[in-house]
């Protein structure tokens, strides 16, 4: 059974002072208003986790759900968001309670299996996103915040400041609590710039009057038919398109599956299971730290979170869903990154009809685009994905251009640099963990270099996403849930927790909440990969296949090493 001892816990030189003790205990006896305001002056681990989900992923699928499905599912990202922080509040009262670093005690009491997967997807996801948080960055500022710097010297010079400015941030946190509490300052104020950043765009929106805001709560209502379906303001454009309007609808929800699951994945994703239970206890909290933790989630991963990814979804919904003229006008002059993927609908349509032959010639391909029904070519517009810098260039109109482009510039920057910073303290745990070493020493620091690799992300990701995205989707995909049902087990073990597990009805509050968010992380999981190929190889299969396969080595190994007891129920 696990014990709540300091050889257990992280490095001692991370302990809270006695002036935090004091005011945790001054905390945990005051009223409920004056405990949440000692709370929130002593919160820190949430606002990592709200450092790493407010990511390139986050701003992605946000500004997907806004354009192709308006503000109906406004509700989508919250719901997920909340579902994962009850997994996470379960987490973390597994890791205050015990004061053993999970992988340990994951190991020891449920699946090594489920163990070493779960690091090794935690650690080949940091690598592969840090790729896209770097070329996002560097677009911030050489595109919205900085454009003489848009030049390959510039871009050099752009990615390696982030570079330098991430070291810098993660070796204060190596450098003792005094170090510890000066990162978590820094992130703060990173989330609350990605926030205020965005909250601007909206509030300038709202005074040109330009926002349903009938429409923007409505779609705060959980609508599950909208994740299968194409928004019904679609259907009159779709129906345009007459006997290609069931090609169009099929194409439309594919797509709306993989952003929905974007969308849903990065609330909370496989790198935050891991970092929570380690930032608390490099912290030195415990069991007396247990109501802390909870709120700390709350104030630092979901309120942010909330109000970022819905002020991202209102924008785009407004500006671009069911908007064809902004893309036909960039196809016109040839320019825009938008070009490129209305295109790609252009011409999967035209291979729907002629087939795969047409587009060998150029000129043939030219004139086949040139001859496309106008309804279709709409259709491809409205659907093509845009991305920050164009979305900032419609509100120029409102706020000017240079307000425009620094208020998107500085929440996307806030969003990149955030991001880069935890997935390398991530990494340097994991590492640790890995080769067995202390997680506050030098190999943490050494561990945090790896995902450094990410610097070549704005010259190489384009290159390099397709071969190295998709798998990591697809397993850290199937990780997620993964990781939900060893913390619902451990949760339930009286061999883990000891006198600790929650007993009678609180025992049964926290599985009637954890169990619903595992079977939805589970569908989530299941429904993303589904179909899914790397080439000719069946990818996703692999992944639901290994899913199961991972499942039932840990339910099975857990029930041998937790045999039920009277004592247990």
């Amino acid at each position: 059974m696990a014990v709540d001892t300091p050889s257990a816990e992280l490095p001692a030189s991370a302990a809270p002072s006695v002036d935090f003790d004091d005011l945790v205990a001054q905390a945990n006896a005051a009223p409920l208003p004056q405990k949440l305001w000692i709370w929130t002056r002593l919160s820190g681990p949430g606002w990592l986790q709200g450092a790493i989900t407010l990511g390139g992923g986050s701003l992605a699928g946000s500004l997907y759900l806004g354009v192709i499905m308006g503000f109906g599912l406004m509700w989508l990202q919250p719901i997920a968001m909340m579902l994962g922080v009850i997994m996470l509040a379960a987490i973390s009262y597994v890791a205050l309670s015990t004061g053993e670093r999970p992988f340990g005690l994951i190991r020891t009491h449920v699946s090594p299996a489920l163990a070493w997967g779960w690091l090794l997807a935690t650690m080949m996801a940091n690598i592969v996103w840090c790729l896209p948080q770097f070329a996002l960055g560097t677009a911030a500022l050489t595109q919205n915040l900085i454009p003489g710097l848009n030049t390959s010297g510039g871009r050099v010079v752009a990615a390696g400041g982030l570079l330098v400015i991430a070291l810098l941030v993660v070796w204060f946190y190596n450098s003792g609590s005094r170090g510890i509490r000066i990162f978590e300052y820094v992130l703060k104020g990173l989330v609350g710039l990605v926030v205020i950043s965005f909250f601007g765009v909206v509030a300038a929106m709202t005074r040109a009057g330009l926002l349903p805001w009938g429409e923007i709560l409505a779609g705060l209502i959980p609508n599950p038919r909208a994740l299968f379906e194409p928004a019904k303001s679609l259907a009159e454009p779709i129906a345009a398109t007459a006997g290609y309007a069931g090609w169009w609808s099929e194409r439309i929800a594919g797509m709306q599956k993989d952003n929905i699951i974007t969308a849903f994945a990065t609330a909370v994703g496989i790198n935050m299971t891991f970092l929570l239970p380690y930032s608390m206890l490099r912290k030195g909290w415990g069991k007396r730290h247990r109501g802390i933790g909870i709120f700390d989630l709350s104030i630092g991963l979901i309120v942010p979170f909330v109000l970022a990814t819905s002020c991202v979804v209102i924008a785009a919904a407004s500006q671009f869903h069911g908007q064809p003229d902004d893309v036909l006008q960039m196809v016109a002059t040839g320019k825009g990154k938008e070009v490129g993927e209305y295109h790609r609908h252009v011409d999967a349509r035209l291979e729907a009809e002629l087939g795969s032959g047409f587009a060998a010639d150029p000129a043939a391909l030219a004139a086949a685009r040139d001859g496309l029904p106008m309804a279709d070519r709409r259709m491809a517009a409205m659907i093509a994905g845009r991305d920050n810098l164009a979305l900032a260039k419609t509100l120029e109109p409102l706020v000017g251009s240079g307000v425009s482009q620094k208020l998107f510039g500085i929440g996307v920057l806030g969003m990149a640099i955030s991001t880069i910073i935890i997935l390398m303290v991530i990494n340097g745990f994991a590492f640790c963990e890995m080769i067995g070493a202390d997680p506050g020493g030098p190999m943490h620091r050494i561990g945090a270099l790896i995902p450094a690799v990410g610097v070549l992300g704005p010259f190489y990701w384009a290159a390099a996403a397709p071969a190295l995205a998709t798998p990591t989707s697809v397993i850290g995909g199937a990780m997620l849930p993964i990781a939900y049902v060893t913390f619902l087990l451990l949760m339930n073990s009286p061999r883990a927790l000891g006198s600790s597990m929650p007993r009678g009805r609180s025992r049964w509050c926290w599985n009637l909440l954890m169990i619903p968010a595992t079977l939805v992380a589970g569908f989530g999981s299941v429904w993303g990969m589904f179909g899914k190929q790397l080439g000719s190889f069946p990818l996703g299969a692999v992944g639901i296949a290994s899913l199961v396969v991972l499942l039932v080595l840990g339910v099975t190994s857990f029930l041998l090493k937790n045999p039920p007891t009277r004592s247990s129920v």
